[in-house]
């Protein structure tokens, strides 16, 4: 049937009709480019989840071009993008002869850069049934990875590998060796305890601190940061051929999540943008409610996490 006919039969002009095909063409095209970015940020970070990709397509398109977040969900579970539920996995040798050093991180309140670091190491799987070690320092007022390596052992060598990293950017920044003010935070593994890892700390004047209760919350950033690393990336790859393998891929999505991911707990800016700033961070995630005893439990680890708290929410010191 011919268009004006058609048109009389449903009661519309035939410029209602144009206008209504090029409607759809228009939003058909749109989609695609919104799809397009959502597979090319998905190759960098696999497993990022649907709200973050709904912020970072709202800066790199201009207004209005995105739908809704609801809209977006949608237009994402029609093409199957949407991920699946998480599904949580956890790995620290504490029984040593060093000295175990106190949790300095309480109330603490931070403004800038390099006054807080945590670190932690956890491990990745190898197609071969190996595993290797990603040793990780992450700014806490920012959020960025400053330093990391990939490796085959858990020998303090490594870890002293990542530190140096984290030290270089800070004399960098600070313009001096000395980094007196800021405070290393980890676990109470031996890498961290021995007397190399310390004395390396110390000749920088960065204090030692270390987690007390041998609960996970009590490291909750660092702890994050390998979550984010493990479910968004290192578990959505089917295998590493080996060591090589993983630490490119590693590699590429830390620059990534270091450069392009925003973050929660940062306003949604991105870790190398806030790196820069000065001022409290505006956390956008709200604590889960507990009932009395949880929140007994848990009082001193969230003091950690709530770094990035306004003044105005909660007590806490500045560095």
């Amino acid at each position: 049937m011919k268009v004006a006919p058609a048109c009389r039969l449903f009661g519309h002009c035939r410029q209602a009709y144009y206008q209504s095909r090029a409607d759809i063409e228009t939003r058909l095209k749109r989609e695609r480019l919104i799809l397009d970015a959502v597979r090319e940020i998905r190759v960098e970070d696999p497993g990022i989840g649907g709200y973050k990709l709904w912020i970072m397509l709202t800066v790199l398109f201009d207004a209005g071009f995105v739908p809704g977040r609801d809209s977006f969900y949608a237009l994402l579970r029609q093409h199957r993008l949407m991920l699946p539920p998480r599904k949580v996995r956890h790995t620290t040798n504490s029984n040593h002869r060093y000295h175990k050093w106190k949790n300095l991180t309480r109330g603490l309140c931070l403004t800038s850069a390099n006054q807080l670091w945590v670190s932690d190491i956890t491990y990745t799987p190898l197609a071969n049934g190996d595993v290797c070690y990603l040793h990780l320092i992450t700014d806490a007022y920012s959020h960025k990875i400053v330093g990391w390596v990939l490796t085959h052992t858990l020998r303090v060598s490594a870890t002293i590998d990542a530190l140096r990293q984290a030290i270089r950017q800070a004399v960098e920044m600070k313009g001096s060796e000395s980094l007196t003010g800021l405070i290393h935070h980890s676990d109470r593994g031996v890498q961290y305890c021995c007397d190399q890892y310390v004395s390396l700390l110390q000749a920088h004047g960065i204090a030692v601190s270390m987690t007390e209760d041998y609960k996970p919350t009590d490291n909750a950033v660092a702890e994050r940061v390998n979550g984010i690393i493990k479910v968004e990336r290192v578990y959505r790859q089917r295998y590493f051929n080996g060591i090589e393998h993983a630490r490119k891929v590693i590699e590429r999505y830390i620059h990534f999540y270091n450069y392009r991911r925003p973050h929660m707990s940062i306003g949604y800016k991105i870790p190398a943008v806030a790196h820069l700033e000065t001022g409290v961070q505006t956390k956008m995630w709200k604590m889960k409610k507990h009932d009395a005893n949880d929140k007994n439990n848990e009082k001193d680890a969230v003091s950690l996490q709530n770094q990035t708290t306004s003044p105005g929410e909660g007590t806490c010191r500045r560095t």
